[in-house]
């Protein structure tokens, strides 16, 4: 009788422990759902162990290959992985693809195999210029981009990203931006889409559908997740500082600064989002549940993870001032609704201790952990952690993709001034060319001979730096009087010179904590760049001007002085190539411009859709409007605007209208035009902007060609935060204008009813 007992008691014991290693491996049954995985998984998880999965390192602190190719791991990132991570930013990025892929691979085996429940980790990448990491395809940068006006195309480029990201192993971006940027004074400004509302929308929402592969690329190991930033408001820092203080009318706050961040988490469903450096009218964003909760969540459903800019929980204490200590600082962090701390060692480390004292913080760090767990999920990380290296080389740089670069170059430069036809140059007539300022590179004379033939001659001088290229706090150099006298003997001695000015990583770039600066306090082009053009003019020769920056520039001197402007930003690898076949005629120029472009920092703030009010005056001394607006952008076709027609003079909160205008290519080259509505609010009960973007088609037409451009009106393009400080739709006049930029158009105009 006693033996039998003991047998059954045998039997239910290895019953219970088999339930209990069935209930183990439950998290990793693919037939299970996302969220069921989630909460099987869980509560596993010592509070060690979840704090680890709210934290990401920078591979820089020892993930690296040894000179064999192999994985080498430092003490202190052997130490960060006994509990797991979050994930790690940027491994791998300073080698090739196929070499990033397989250290990628070593390093995540190495996470699986260190960790008790074998959480994969994120692998964190950026992408200003395509994917941030060595041997990638250079696209053109956002703000570059965003001159195309064509969010097919730049959401044909982000799926490249995307593709060429997760075939190295990685699995999140840091990307887009999806803030506003009105402030040239600002170094970051090039990697956001320009000061619109409406035109940012557009190219984020597209941005993220195409590096997230349409939400599809995700579990299918194709593309990586997207987190859009910096949420909310960073592109507003007073006196175009980073890390200032950000100071934006609720009003303003909830009509343009949210709508891009709207759109990509409810339409492109991003996976991520993160929090902004500064403070949001004088509540620290990485501390604001009302934005990054009750905004973000409560009002739009977001149910991805948000992560902290650099080191930001940790500086609520130590440079915010809004945090008693380091842990008030991480309990703050917590509660407003940040998942990951990026980079910080005082922050959430102190999550465990902080636990003892007060164990309801579990509760929030679980709320967390899910957010964290379930992209992982999303991204099939537990199921297909590693990445084919086969595919990797046939994937990275791949024709096709290197041919999207310069399609998107072509459809992204703008011919600002083109006076007396001075472009496009002739291949066919024997022409000898200056190539001259200190924006030439190395490769560009080669880039222009590989288009022009061998009726053209090339001489070409860079002549000068801009500064002394010192990587954290460059500094403006003088420019010796014999190197402007060359370079003006060259251009005297040649037929046409093309002026390579602007400005460069060294005048506009990110603004670091320790000792970096990028930001500027002037936006005129910086050195002897105004003597240049002014001497060459003089000539009385043709000069075009090639104008490459990162920030907008007051060019004035080179508005008058050039023939012909063509505004590059900052374009992909081929993009002297592509601006070369913009001169010589091969493609008309096509791209519009993101910004408004002022004459003086004066002016600033300075877009187009500010309130019609803050146009009523202008300044002593100083010509009234901007030296280009918004949305302009001329064409080698020239394109004919008539018969504006409105389907109705109605409407109401119930219906819609179509507006309709024919544009006639009358030119003799086939080229492309953007074609813009903006709508005007004549009375509001608020003041109201001058105008709006509201939609644009890109098309392209054969000289003679006409075609008729179709505009649907809804109700919700209408809408605006009333005095109420909630959503309004008033009735009263409203005018349509249709045009090639923010200052030309027709109009037509319509009524809502109520």
């Amino acid at each position: 009788m006693k033996r039998k007992s003991i047998l059954v008691l045998t039997a239910l014991v290895v019953s219970v422990l088999s339930c209990s290693d069935s209930v183990e491996k439950d998290y990793m049954d693919a037939s299970l759902s996302i969220d069921e995985r989630v909460e099987a998984l869980l509560p596993k998880l010592s509070i060690e162990e979840k704090v680890a999965q709210m934290r990401i390192f920078h591979a820089n602190i020892g993930t690296k290959p040894d000179e064999n190719g192999n994985l080498k791991l430092s003490k202190r990132v052997i130490e960060k992985l006994k509990l797991g991570i979050a994930g790690v930013k940027n491994p791998g990025e300073h080698i090739d693809p196929i070499a990033a892929a397989k250290l990628n691979n070593e390093l995540q085996k190495y996470v699986i195999d260190n960790n008790r429940w074998g959480i994969p980790a994120l692998f964190v990448t950026e992408s200003y210029n395509g994917v941030d990491a060595e041997g990638c395809t250079k696209f053109g940068r956002p703000l570059t981009s965003a001159a195309s006006f064509n969010p097919e195309l730049v959401r044909r480029q982000w799926d490249v990203v995307g593709r060429e990201a997760r075939l190295r192993g990685m699995h999140m971006c840091h990307s887009p931006e999806a803030d506003i940027v009105r402030d040239p004074r600002f170094g970051r400004m090039s990697e956001a889409f320009g000061e619109d509302t409406y035109l940012t929308t557009q190219m984020v929402k597209n941005a993220v559908i195409g590096v997230q592969g349409n939400y599809e690329g995700l579990g299918n190991g194709t593309h990586i997740g997207a987190v859009a930033k910096h949420f909310a408001g960073y592109g507003q820092v007073l006196g175009g500082s980073n890390f200032a203080a950000v100071e934006i009318s609720e009003r303003t706050l909830i009509d343009e600064i949210y709508p891009p961040f709207e759109a990509a988490v409810k339409e492109a469903k991003s996976l991520g989002i993160m929090a902004s450096h500064g403070d949001l009218n004088g509540v620290a964003s990485h501390g604001n549940p009302e934005l990054l909760t009750g905004v973000l969540r409560d009002q739009w459903g977001f149910e991805g993870y948000v992560v902290s800019d650099s080191n930001d929980i940790a500086r609520l204490y130590y440079f915010m001032g809004v945090a008693e200590s380091p842990e008030a600082a991480a309990q703050m962090g917590l509660e407003a609704g940040i998942d990951i701390d990026l980079y910080a060692e005082d922050s959430y480390s102190y999550l465990p201790e902080m636990v003892k004292k007060n164990p309801e913080l579990e509760k929030l760090i679980d709320r967390s952990v899910r957010r964290v767990l379930r992209t992982k999920f999303i991204l099939g990380l537990f199921d297909n952690p590693y990445i084919d290296i086969e595919e990797t080389k046939k994937g990275v740089r791949a024709a096709s993709s290197l041919e999207l670069a310069k399609e998107s170059d072509l459809e992204s430069i703008i011919l600002l001034k083109n006076e007396n036809n001075a472009l496009p140059l002739s291949k066919e007539k024997s022409t000898k060319i200056a190539l001259l300022g200190p924006l030439l590179s190395d490769n560009t004379k080669a880039m222009f001979e590989s288009v022009s033939g061998s009726n053209i001659t090339y001489v070409a001088e860079k002549g000068f730096n801009l500064t002394d290229e010192a990587k954290g706090n460059p500094n403006l150099i003088d420019t010796d009087p014999r190197v402007i006298s060359k370079m003006v003997s060259m251009a005297r001695n040649s037929d046409v010179s093309i002026l390579f000015l602007g400005g460069d990583e060294f005048t506009a770039k990110e603004a670091y904590f320790k000792n970096t600066v990028g930001d500027r306090a002037t936006i005129e082009p910086v050195g002897a760049q105004d003597e240049l053009i002014e001497k060459i003019s003089a000539l009385g020769k043709p000069v075009i001007v090639v104008l490459k920056h990162r920030r907008t520039l007051a060019i004035n001197t080179i508005a008058e002085e050039a023939d012909a402007i063509l505004d590059t930003w900052d374009l992909s690898e081929f993009g002297d190539q592509s601006t070369a076949k913009i001169i010589f005629g091969e493609v008309s120029p096509s791209g519009k411009s993101p910004v408004t472009i002022p004459r003086s920092i004066g002016q600033l703030p300075y877009h187009y859709s500010m309130k019609e009010i803050n146009y009523k005056k202008g300044y002593l001394f100083l010509k009234d409007g901007p030296i280009y607006p918004f949305g302009h952008g001329l064409s080698y076709g020239d394109f004919e605007y008539s018969d504006i027609l409105i389907s109705g003079d109605e409407m109401t909160p119930e219906t819609e209208l179509e507006v309709s205008v024919k544009v006639t290519n009358v030119g003799s080259m086939k080229a492309k035009e953007a074609v813009q509505m903006y709508i005007k609010d004549e009375i509001g009960s608020v003041t109201r902007p001058d105008k709006e973007l509201k939609g644009f088609e890109k098309i392209e037409l054969d000289a003679g060609e006409s075609k008729t451009v179709i505009f649907t009106i809804t109700p919700k393009m209408l809408e605006f935060t009333g005095i109420s400080m909630e959503k309004v739709l008033e009735a009263g006049d409203y005018t349509v204008k249709i045009g090639t930029s923010s200052q030309e158009y027709l109009e037509t105009t319509f009524k809502l009813k109520k």
